[in-house]
This record gives C-alpha cells, sequence and structure tokens, in this order.
C-alpha cells in the first residue's frame, strides 16, 4: 500500500510537471511571436520597438539628410558644409517672411503644392512610426524637417483666404545654373485667394497643418494649435471658393498640373477628423463628397497629384480602430478599395497589376520613375500594421487570401530594389552603399562651394566630373523599364530627386527600421 501510494504520488507530480512545462513552453513560444523579427522578412507583430534592422537604420539617416540639402533660409545648426544661407528676401514683395521652406528638386524653386504634399506625408510617417523613429535616434531630425516646411506654410497663409503657393519663376530659375546661395535673379510669388481660387493646393497645405498639429501637440500645444487654425481656415477656403489652381493659373501645368481637387478635399477632411475629431469632417468624407470624389473600388497609383490612395488607407485606420464608425457602410468602401489598392501591389495576387519591372519594381512613368514604387510600399507597410496592430488575419484578393507579411514582404522588396538589390546593383539613395549617382541633376551639389558662377554657371551641368558635393540623402528619379540607369547630370528624369520623393522613402524606411504596432489613435 505503502510502495501503491507513493508511486501514485510520484506519478501526479509528473504530470503536473508536464502541464507547468507545456504552458511555459507556450507562454516562451507567444512572447518570442509578439517580440521575435526575423531576418528573412517576417512581419513584425504588436509590441514595444524590438533592435534596430542596421540598414534600414542608416538608410534612414541618410534619406534625411537631403531635407537639410533644400533648406532655404537662414540655417540653423547647418551640418552641410556647401550649403549657406540662400532665398533671404523671398517674399519681401508681400512683405512677407517667406525664406523658410525648401526649394523642390534640383532647381531652386518653391513649389507650394508638391511642398505641402512633402510635409503631409512626412507628418504621417512620423505619426505612425515616431517611435521607430525614436529608436533609430532619428525622430528628432524627421521634425525638425517638417517644422522647416510648416513655419514656411504658416507665413504664406497671411489671411483666411489667400495663400502664396509659389516663389520664383520656373522660367527665369531655370534659365540659371547656380548655386542657391548666389541667387540674384527676381524670385515672384504667386498667390491663390477668393476671386482666384486654387482648391487642390489650399486643400493639401491644410492637411499638411492638421497632419503636423498632431504631430506637435504633446511637445509645442502653442504650435500645434497655431497650425490647426490654419488648416480650419484654408479647408473652408478650399471647400467654398472650388476652382483649379491649374486652370486659374495656367503657367503652373508645365511643372505641377493639378488633374483635379476632389481627392484633396477628402485627404484634407480625413485629416481634420483625425485632428479634432470632429464629426464634420467625417461625415463630409463619407456623404456627396465621398460619393462625387472618392471613386470607389477603382485603385489608383499615390502621389503628389493623387492622394485618393492615401485617403483610402488613412480612412481605414477608422475602420480597423473604431468600432462605432466601423460600420459606416461609406467608410467600408474606403477601406474595401484601399484593399483593392493592397491587392493591386501583391505580385502573386490575382489583381495583381502588371505594371512592374522584370525584376519586380512598380513602375508607372519614365520621368520620375521610383515615385510611385515608393509611396505604394510606404501604404503598404501602414496598412500591414493596421492589420497587426487590429489582428486583422487576411486580405481577401478575389479567390486568394494574403496576411499582413505579405503586403510588408513586398513593402521590403521595392526598398531592397532601391538600396541595391537591383539588375544595376546600385543604390538609387545617394550616399547608402558603395555605387549610387555621381551625377545627380543638382545644382548646389554639382558646383563647388567656392566657385563664382553668377546665373550661368552652365559649365558644371556640363561636366563630365563627379559632382563635387554628394547630395546625401537623395532619392534620384530612378530606373527605365528596363531597368538600366544612365548616371548623366543632363538626364534631369532620371538623376533629379525631389522632396515629396524623399518624404515617402523615408515614411517607407521608419516603418521597416524595427518592429511594433502602430497607435489605434493619433491622439
Amino acid at each position: 500500500m505503502g510502495e501503491e501510494k507513493k508511486s501514485g504520488g510520484c506519478m501526479g507530480w509528473f504530470i503536473v510537471l508536464i502541464v507547468v512545462g507545456a504552458i511555459a513552453l507556450a507562454l516562451g513560444f507567444t512572447l518570442r511571436n509578439k517580440f521575435h523579427h526575423d531576418d528573412d522578412g517576417d512581419s513584425p507583430v504588436p509590441g514595444p520597438p524590438g533592435p534596430v534592422a542596421q540598414k534600414y537604420g542608416d538608410a534612414l539617416k541618410i534619406a534625411l539628410q537631403f531635407f537639410d540639402i533644400q533648406k532655404s533660409g537662414k540655417l540653423v545648426n547647418n551640418e552641410i558644409s556647401w550649403r549657406g544661407d540662400s532665398g533671404i528676401d523671398d517674399g519681401k514683395e508681400a512683405n512677407l517672411d517667406l525664406s523658410k521652406g525648401m526649394y523642390d528638386a534640383g532647381d531652386h524653386m518653391k513649389f507650394g503644392f508638391p511642398m505641402a504634399y512633402t510635409a503631409t506625408v512626412l507628418s504621417w510617417a512620423i505619426l505612425e512610426y515616431g517611435d521607430q523613429m525614436n529608436k533609430a535616434n532619428q525622430l528628432d531630425s524627421a521634425k525638425d524637417s517638417l517644422k522647416w516646411i510648416t513655419d514656411y506654410l504658416i507665413n504664406a497663409h497671411p489671411e483666411p483666404n489667400v495663400l502664396y503657393i509659389q516663389v520664383g519663376d520656373p522660367d527665369i530659375d531655370h534659365s540659371c545654373w547656380n548655386r542657391p546661395e548666389s541667387m540674384t535673379e527676381k524670385r515672384p510669388l504667386i498667390q491663390i485667394n477668393a476671386s482666384t481660387p486654387g482648391t487642390e493646393v489650399a486643400a493639401e497645405t491644410a492637411a499638411a497643418m492638421a497632419s503636423a498639429s498632431l504631430v506637435f501637440k504633446s511637445s509645442d500645444s502653442t504650435y500645434s494649435n497655431s497650425l490647426l487654425k490654419h488648416a480650419k481656415e484654408l479647408f473652408t477656403f478650399a471647400d467654398k471658393h472650388r476652382g483649379s489652381y491649374s486652370e486659374n493659373i495656367p503657367q503652373v501645368q508645365k511643372y505641377y498640373n493639378s488633374t483635379g481637387y476632389g481627392d484633396e478635399l477628402l485627404w484634407a477632411a480625413s485629416w481634420l477628423y483625425h485632428a479634432t475629431k470632429d464629426q464634420t469632417y467625417l461625415d463630409y468624407v463619407v456623404g456627396s463628397n465621398g460619393e462625387t470624389y472618392a471613386n470607389w473600388g477603382s485603385p489608383t497609383w499615390f502621389s503628389w497629384d493623387d492622394k485618393r490612395p492615401g485617403t483610402q488607407v488613412l480612412l481605414s485606420r477608422v475602420s480597423f480602430f473604431d468600432s462605432k464608425a466601423a460600420t459606416d457602410a461609406s467608410l467600408k468602401k474606403y477601406r474595401k478599395t484601399a484593399e483593392a489598392v493592397m491587392c493591386g501591389l501583391l505580385p502573386k495576387s490575382p489583381t495583381a497589376t502588371s505594371s512592374r519591372t522584370r525584376s519586380g519594381l512598380i513602375w508607372i512613368s519614365d520621368w520620375n520613375a521610383l515615385q510611385h514604387p515608393v509611396a505604394s510600399a510606404f501604404l503598404a507597410v501602414v496598412y500591414s500594421d493596421y492589420m497587426l496592430t487590429s489582428r486583422t488575419q487576411k486580405i481577401q484578393c478575389d479567390s486568394a487570401s494574403f496576411s499582413a507579411k505579405d503586403l510588408r514582404k513586398f513593402a521590403l522588396s521595392q526598398a531592397n530594389y532601391v538600396l541595391g538589390d537591383n539588375p544595376m546593383k546600385m543604390s538609387y539613395l545617394v550616399g547608402y552603399g558603395d555605387k549610387y549617382s555621381q551625377f545627380v541633376h543638382h545644382r548646389g551639389a554639382s558646383i563647388p562651394a567656392d566657385a563664382t558662377t553668377g546665373c550661368k554657371g552652365w559649365q558644371w551641368l556640363e561636366s563630365d566630373q563627379p559632382n563635387p558635393n554628394v547630395a546625401m540623402g537623395a532619392l534620384v528619379g530612378g530606373p527605365f523599364l528596363n531597368e538600366s540607369f544612365v548616371d548623366d547630370r543632363n538626364n534631369s528624369m532620371q538623376t533629379e530627386p525631389s522632396t515629396y520623393n524623399s518624404a515617402a522613402i523615408v515614411g517607407l524606411l521608419s516603418g521597416l527600421v524595427t518592429t511594433s504596432s502602430v497607435a489605434t489613435s493619433f491622439t
């Protein structure tokens, strides 16, 4: 009897140990899945940021430097040895200080439409991935660049129905090849107002102000409130005084011609809803304006001209994380269209776009080819993180389903292509890796800092020598459809960078630099 009791007791303890061990293993596996991120591109899962992936951390730091290169005005803590103060008198003819802001690309123009879009996308990146940026020690740099633009946008909006949308005349500007520090040519201003409206520019600037107000809400409430005030005024101006700036100011058509303003109205209202939680802004996008402008069910490409894909993803955030709003039929249409965008990007989807290079890069246009793949990959990584954070397992693409991991894998493929995994074996992000463009179409980079050129420094454009200054962080235009790249300073369609492409690559890299979930609310 005694032996039997002892044997039974041992057996009981043995079973207990097995159960405890199984629980411990299950808990360990759960924690591993929560915080582990394989190097092969597995999706991150909800939790605090994990270790920084050095590849993307290095690229993010480099990409942010291009914003410093593009700064106009009196520079503060300038670390770019070949850059100095410039554009100091911009705006003086209207008694305004428009010295800040950023030059658009390789020239010295300040185009308000793409500059505001740059600010909106950069704000979005910070709002979604500020923790990741901070983990990589790049959050302060991103916020500094954003504020350099929003300071300019505030000054460009001196009255509720007046917005200055351009500094410089492109015909005059492009007749010169000089450093911004040595500019002497005239810098005329263009404004929109109640009699000469420009809805798309006013609305995009409202989106920039609203999104940036969220970025600075906790660190500088006074500045945040000022941004939000301007955003509300600009949205009212854009909505009440409708008219295309391309039609009302024909000279802008050559460079940043708008194909319509409805997408900007929806985009701005969506950002204002996030910034204010005012139901009227949500009603705006789900009501008749949504019916008119949203183009539900028809995926398009996110860019400085088309904000519909961005709006669809941004409003999907509401659907994912706000249970009360999630039942709205129109919000479901935005999310359904966002999923159609995602399905088009995934290479194995039945509805995958055929607009790709042989190596898998999304490719839409000869000119500035990298704009669309980088912006699309940014949307994909954001949407994948919405899925992860909300524990959404799949999206349906006709007969096939795909996970957040699939979307992240696509985003990684586009980022890796940019960083050198391409047939040219070169990085399209200047300064990253061992091989990148040496002949970037960029005036300041192409001219020695001590050169005296006047307006006509054309010998530096035509020089067969590499640029004397490295345009660190510049994302050049990118490859042709056959994946070739001609590194020639005169080949501006392939070698010219832009600030709005930089905002998208910063967003993409921030989403890949480490693991974490996104916040369920921006406020």
